[in-house]
């Protein structure tokens, strides 16, 4: 579990995405490239707490390495709907 800190449009990228900054507690901040455009601006992103995988190796796209992949629900169109917590809970913490 992690919480944005950060969240910037990514030009660069072949499709729309944000360059997020997360941080993870223990774990600490991780970058992400996210497509999630079509529903959140940055500063909706920024404080919100996101679902990730933290464990796949670092993946490089279009100069910038995204770290974790943040996830979500594929909606009508290729929108994408992060998955998140109903309650606060600890950054860091493992999804089972």
């Amino acid at each position: 579990m992690g919480q944005v800190v950060e969240a910037e449009p990514f030009p660069e990228a072949r499709k729309p995405a944000y360059k997020l900054q997360i941080d993870f507690g223990p774990l600490g901040n991780k970058r992400s490239s996210a497509q999630i455009t079509a529903l959140y601006t940055p500063e909706e992103l920024v404080g919100r707490l996101v679902v990730a995988v933290t464990n796949f190796p670092p993946k490089p796209i279009a100069g910038y390495v995204s770290e974790v992949l943040v996830l979500g629900v594929v909606l009508d169109g290729g929108r994408v709907a992060l998955i998140g917590p109903d309650r606060d809970v600890p950054l860091g913490s493992r999804i089972l």
